[in-house]
């Protein structure tokens, strides 16, 4: 089956939002802070607004669920999943590496993914059987096999040493040949364009996974949660390519 239609509304959502967002940016914009002591901004709010109300109109049995708290029902067996700001303590510190995440998940599976960079002028985008891009190009996992000449990303190390994975982590990643962590969504794309080869997220939602997994997968890498399993809804996940997959196997026991 083909997601042409709901790609290129995705696309269109997060490039609206896009544009509101950046305005914001560039001029500055002051946080509050949500229960979870997370930020939260009036960009989420109203690029939140923008991309719901959008996808709304275009797919009207569709169901919506959103970070900032947009709920609807699906009548489709069809949900969009929405994080208007991926990155939200980067886009307040002026930092470009934020994104708006649309995901369309069917009956379980996430089926369609957009991840706009606007302050870097970036869209990643795919859909099933359909391949992965990067602003029209088509993207693809590293082959790089050995540890020592590839690159890890971490996300959430201010929280880790609380983690049962921290345990054995510092030994474990000096086996790589470099380590990043420029945030979730920028690390996990470095990986689906071939620019890194895993990435680990200890904490993540499902609003922060569904594009993620779709351009993972579709650009020929793996996506897993700590358990082995495969889900948006697992509360973590690790992101890599085929060739270093066992390595993560080995690290997080499963």
């Amino acid at each position: 089956m083909s997601w042409e239609k709901e790609l290129a509304a995705a696309r269109e959502a997060a490039a609206k939002a896009g544009e509101v967002a950046l305005r914001y940016f560039r001029d500055g914009i002051v946080a509050e802070d949500k229960p979870d002591d997370s930020p939260v901004t009036l960009a989420d709010r109203e690029c939140e607004r923008i991309i719901a109300d959008l996808l709304s109109v275009r797919f009207p049995e569709d169901g919506i669920l959103g970070e900032e708290g947009s709920r609807k029902s699906a009548v489709s067996g069809r949900r969009w999943i929405i994080d208007p700001i991926d990155g939200t303590k980067d886009f307040v510190r002026g930092i470009p590496t934020w994104a708006i995440l649309i995901g369309l998940e069917v009956d379980g599976e996430v089926t369609t993914g957009v991840a706009h960079l606007p302050a870097l002028g970036e869209t990643y985008f795919a859909m099933r059987d359909g391949g992965a891009f990067l602003n029209g190009s088509t993207i693809r996992v590293s082959g790089v096999t050995s540890l020592s000449r590839a690159i890890v990303c971490m996300d959430c190390l201010n929280r880790i040493s609380d983690h049962p994975i921290a345990r054995g982590l510092v030994p474990w990643l000096s086996q790589f040949w470099a380590i990043r962590s420029l945030g979730g969504i920028m690390d996990a794309m470095l990986v689906a364009s071939g620019r890194a080869e895993a990435w680990i997220e200890p904490t993540a939602k499902a609003w922060d996974l569904a594009p993620i997994q779709v351009i993972i997968e579709e650009a020929g890498g793996r996506f897993l949660n700590f358990n082995g399993d495969r889900s948006i809804y697992g509360g973590n996940c690790v992101v890599c390519t085929p060739e270093i997959e066992a390595e993560l196997h080995k690290f997080l026991n499963f």
